[in-house]
């Protein structure tokens, strides 16, 4: 048992500490972008060497490695798109009024390039972990793909929080893809899917034979667990913002740019 609360102590630990630091990176000046992307690619690139590695491993420590190689490497590409690197073609909101198909088209604009990074990057991990003995980086990495992607799309059909506090000030045209309203149809989906999801990986933990098993299936199920708390705060009275305030104290001297909103002829 001991050995099972370790393991959701580290995943949850994980989880809040890279995302924490990321946002505090993200936070400084626009000049250390350069030198963070840069410190982060090596990063990314020991990372997907000792992911290969643990492939290998089906052990306790290989489950370990795997799941915070995958989470490394999901950090880059959060990274490359909270600083501006690899966002989309679109780099400005839409006025208000726009609505539709021609809405979803141009919020797909605005994330587009990041979305074929993350394709691109679950190709990587699969073929670093295609037929091996451990595949906890694989299925941390698909939690984490699927997840962010319905994060995605409930805030652009509309939830209560936003959690806009969270978006840098180079970022803030994305906010005219956000809608604020008390639910939206895919919500309701997005959270039994997930929770049916977190149900079956609790049994796999609750039927695994061994330790190796025992402790991927516990470190995956954590992540999800988490995931599905976010989708929660999106429509709970509860101010996220406060689970990363000391990520967010790089900001306190920024001061907001506005939104830039494009003219009819343009949108």
């Amino acid at each position: 048992m001991s050995d099972v609360i370790l393991a959701i102590v580290y995943a949850v630990l994980t989880w809040w500490f890279t995302t924490g630091v990321i946002l505090f990176l993200d936070g400084l000046p626009s000049r250390t972008f350069r030198w963070s992307m840069a410190g982060a690619t090596l990063i990314l690139g020991g990372a997907l060497f000792q992911m290969r590695l643990s492939a290998a491993d089906p052990s306790v420590s290989g489950a370990y490695s795997a799941f915070t190689c995958a989470v490394l490497v999901w950090g880059w590409l959060e990274m490359s798109f909270l600083m501006g690197f690899i966002t989309g073609s679109r780099k400005t909101g839409c006025e208000e009024g726009c609505r539709g198909w021609r809405h979803f088209g141009h919020a797909t604009q605005a994330i587009a390039y990041n979305e074929l990074a993350t394709l691109a990057g679950a190709g990587i991990v699969l073929a670093l972990t295609w037929a091996a003995p451990n595949r906890v980086a694989l299925w941390t990495y698909l939690v984490l793909w699927t997840m962010r992607l319905s994060a995605k799309l409930n805030l652009f059909f509309g939830i209560p929080n936003t959690g806009e506090k969270l978006l840098p000030p180079h970022l803030q045209y994305l906010r005219s893809f956000f809608r604020t309203r008390s639910m939206n149809f895919l919500f309701p989906i997005s959270i039994s899917a997930s929770t049916a999801a977190t149900a079956v990986l609790v049994q796999k933990c609750i039927a695994a034979v061994g330790d190796f098993q025992l402790i991927g299936y516990t470190l995956v199920t954590s992540l999800l667990t988490l995931a599905v708390l976010e989708h929660w705060f999106m429509v709970l009275p509860w101010d996220t913002e406060r689970l990363w305030n000391w990520g967010l104290k790089s900001r306190t001297s920024a001061s907001p740019r506005k939104l830039r909103v494009k003219a009819p002829s343009e949108c």
